[in-house]
């Protein structure tokens, strides 16, 4: 984009961000599941949780999101760390849509390696960032961490892999929860080691429909390349928190606002 192009679009999009990205559109997003939770272990895990299943209709996926901390008795840490076999024998009970009891067992056994054995989620992120300091190769490392646990193949597909192209939506939309820390009271804000620079845009439908409308990418494909490019674009308008734009270009889609 030229700079006159950004310098005439920025003040719109800058609206959307007042619009969308403010605590009245928590409830109905996923990201309402970690705010339930007061530390970092429970808001990690909550989290990671609710963002694997945020695929398909919103309330399906808050209502489920709920549905899953209540079967983990709200003490998501305390389960993945101390459950008995009798207590995750009730997560087989558990689907949201292809997402079964049998992958969630998996996800919390996986889950309990990573705290027991690297400190958790936010500490390997941080520790790879820190070191290579790129997220692409942080996100690679955690699919390959995430599935060094005998497993069966089917449980794949609930982790999309950045090594395949995918876009990693729901890995970079958690990501983007536990690293960004604004004013608008959205995101968490706990992964302080990594800066809101860093990471990238959660492309889905919505926002990458909108993000073509305003010329903000080209590619119509949602892969990783898309990825790099609408987050690219996006650090023109502001190269500290590129995004920042995530929920006004969510928001504009899903209310038909472009």
């Amino acid at each position: 984009m030229t700079e006159q192009e950004i310098e005439e679009l920025k003040p719109y999009l800058d609206s959307l961000v007042l619009r969308f990205n403010n605590p009245d559109f928590i409830a109905d997003d996923p990201v309402s599941i970690p705010h339930l939770f007061g530390t970092r272990e429970d808001m990690e895990i909550s989290g990671f949780l609710a963002s694997t299943i945020a695929w398909g209709n919103r309330k399906a996926i808050v209502k489920n999101a709920h549905r899953l901390m209540r079967m983990l008795g709200m003490e998501p840490y305390r389960f993945v760390m101390e459950a008995s076999q009798d207590e995750k024998a009730h997560l087989c009970d558990f689907v949201h849509r292809t997402f079964n009891g049998n992958d969630c067992l998996y996800f919390i056994e996986s889950l309990k390696n990573i705290y027991s054995e690297h400190g958790g989620i936010g500490r390997f992120f941080e520790d790879r960032y820190e070191q290579t300091g790129d997220m692409r190769i942080a996100l690679a490392d955690f699919h390959k961490l995430f599935f060094s646990l005998p497993h069966p193949q089917r449980v794949e597909k609930h982790l999309s892999s950045i090594a395949k192209k995918a876009a990693c939506k729901r890995l970079n939309m958690y990501i983007k929860w536990m690293v960004r820390k604004d004013d608008g009271g959205v995101d968490l804000g706990l992964w302080k080691r990594i800066p809101a620079s860093a990471i990238y845009l959660p492309l889905d439908v919505h926002s990458g429909n909108v993000g073509r409308a305003l010329g903000l990418l080209s590619r119509k494909q949602n892969d990783w390349k898309a990825v790099e490019e609408i987050t690219g674009t996006l650090r023109l308008f502001d190269p500290a928190d590129p995004v920042k734009y995530d929920f006004a270009l969510f928001g504009a889609g899903i209310n038909k606002v472009i």
